[in-house]
C-alpha cells in the first residue's frame, strides 16, 4: 500500500489515467464545470470537461470568470472556489424523510431510502474539507445522527487540490484552514505545470494510486509546490478577527449596534445559501395531486428568513438587524462552544454573493470597534480552534 505521506507525480497527458481508475472502481466522478458563468461542481467523465483554465475574479458583491481558450497548457484547478462546496452532495437542498399513504382503511408510513452511490469528488479546496468537518460533527457525530448524511458520506471519495493562487476574498489563512489542506482528505493534489504531485490521506486513496503506480515527486518538484502554497498565503490581506476577539461581538446586542448594516441587508439569504458550514432547514408536507400519498421533505432554510424566527405564534426576530446579528453571532461566536471552532472557513463565498456587497470581515472589524476600548479583547489566538 502506498505511504500515506509519499508523493508521487502524474504526468499532465496521464491526467486521465486518474479518471480511468475511478471508473474502474465504479466512482462517479463530480467535478468543476463552468456553469451560468460559476464554477460549479457537476458530474464528469474525463479532464475535459473541468473548468480548465478558468481564473475567477472576486469582489464584495461580484463573482465573474476569466477563461482563456487559447492556451492549451492552461491549469484545471486556478480558480478558488464556486458557490457551491461540498454541502449540497451530502445535506442535499431537497431530502425525501417518508412517505404516507393513505387506503380505505389506515394510513401507511414508508422511510425514504439511504441508498447512495459512491462518488469521487475531485476539486475540493481545504477550506472546503474544514466545512466539511463542521457538517460531519452535525450530521454524523452529534446527538441526532443523519442517516441520508452518512450513507452518502460514506460513499464519498475526497481528490482535494492545493491552492496555487488566493482570490481577493479569501481569508482562510486567518481562520486556519487553508489554502494548503492538511486532513480529511483522501487523495492530495498539487498542480504544477508539468503535471500533478499526488498524496495520498487515506486507505480509500490509496487503492487509487496504488492502481495508478506512478513514481515518486522529486525534491525540485516538491519546493515548487510548497513555494505555491506559500505565496497563495502571503498573497492574502483580508483577515478576520481571532476567535477571543470575535467572542466580544456578544456583548453588542443592541439593536442599534446593527442598525448600519440593516440598512443595507436585504435578507435574501445568499450568504447562508452558499456558505459550506450552515445546515438550517425545515420540514414539509408535498401532497400529490391524487390525495393517495404524501411525501415529507426536508428543505434548506435559512435565519435570514421571517418565518424561522417564529416560535409558538411569536417572531422572535421581526426585524432585519436581529437576523443579522443571529447569523454572524452563531456563526462567528457561539458555534466555539458547540463545535470547538468558529463557523467560519475563510472561503469568502459570502461575500462575493451577497447581492448588498456586504464584506463580513469588515463589519465584524467595525462592529468590534463600537466597543469601549476597556471592553476590548486584544489578542485573539488562532480561530480555528
Amino acid at each position: 500500500m502506498s505511504s500515506k505521506f509519499q508523493k508521487t507525480q502524474l504526468a499532465r497527458d496521464r491526467f486521465h489515467t486518474l479518471f480511468d481508475v475511478l471508473h474502474r472502481q465504479n466512482y462517479k466522478v463530480i467535478g468543476p464545470v463552468v456553469r451560468d458563468g460559476a464554477v460549479v461542481f457537476e458530474r464528469v467523465t474525463s479532464p475535459d470537461q473541468l473548468a480548465k483554465g478558468v481564473i475567477d475574479e472576486q469582489q464584495p458583491g461580484s463573482y465573474k470568470l476569466k477563461y482563456d481558450k487559447q492556451s492549451e497548457d492552461s491549469r484545471y484547478f486556478l480558480w478558488n472556489n464556486g458557490p457551491q462546496a461540498l454541502k449540497p452532495l451530502l445535506f442535499k437542498p431537497r431530502q425525501e424523510l417518508w412517505m404516507c399513504r393513505a387506503d380505505d382503511t389506515q394510513l401507511t408510513f414508508h422511510p425514504s431510502s439511504t441508498e447512495a452511490d459512491s462518488i469521487a469528488v475531485i476539486g475540493v479546496r481545504a477550506c472546503d474539507l474544514a466545512a466539511l468537518a463542521l457538517q460531519d460533527q452535525h450530521f454524523l457525530h452529534g446527538n441526532y445522527g443523519d442517516g441520508y448524511y452518512q450513507a452518502q458520506r460514506e460513499k464519498m471519495l475526497l481528490i482535494a487540490v492545493n491552492c496555487s493562487r488566493s482570490g481577493e476574498q479569501c481569508f482562510c489563512v486567518s481562520t486556519g484552514d487553508g489554502p494548503g489542506a492538511s486532513f480529511y482528505y483522501d487523495l492530495l493534489l498539487d498542480e504544477l505545470d508539468d503535471g500533478f504531485l499526488l498524496e495520498c490521506g487515506s486507505d480509500k486513496g490509496a487503492k487509487v494510486l496504488d492502481q495508478l503506480s506512478l513514481p515518486p515527486a522529486t525534491e525540485e518538484q516538491e519546493q515548487r509546490a510548497n513555494r505555491q502554497v506559500e505565496a497563495a498565503a502571503k498573497a492574502q490581506s483580508k483577515q478576520l478577527p481571532g476567535s477571543l476577539q470575535l467572542a466580544d461581538l456578544a456583548k453588542l446586542l443592541r439593536a442599534d449596534d446593527w442598525k448600519a448594516i440593516a440598512e443595507r441587508c436585504l435578507s435574501c439569504g445568499n450568504c447562508t445559501l452558499v456558505c459550506p458550514t450552515c445546515f438550517c432547514s425545515k420540514q414539509e408536507a408535498e401532497n400529490d395531486l391524487s390525495l393517495d400519498h404524501s411525501t415529507q421533505v426536508r428543505l434548506w432554510d435559512s435565519c435570514f428568513s421571517e418565518e424561522h424566527g417564529h416560535i409558538f405564534g411569536k417572531n422572535y426576530r421581526p426585524e432585519i438587524a436581529s437576523r443579522y446579528r443571529q447569523w454572524m453571532l452563531h456563526k462567528l461566536v457561539f458555534w466555539r462552544q458547540q463545535y470547538g471552532r468558529i463557523g467560519c472557513v475563510g472561503c469568502g463565498r459570502c461575500i462575493s454573493w451577497c447581492p448588498a456587497a456586504i464584506d463580513l470581515v469588515e463589519e465584524a472589524q467595525r462592529l468590534l470597534a463600537l466597543l469601549p476600548e476597556e471592553e476590548q479583547t486584544r489578542h485573539g489566538g488562532g480561530n480555528g480552534q
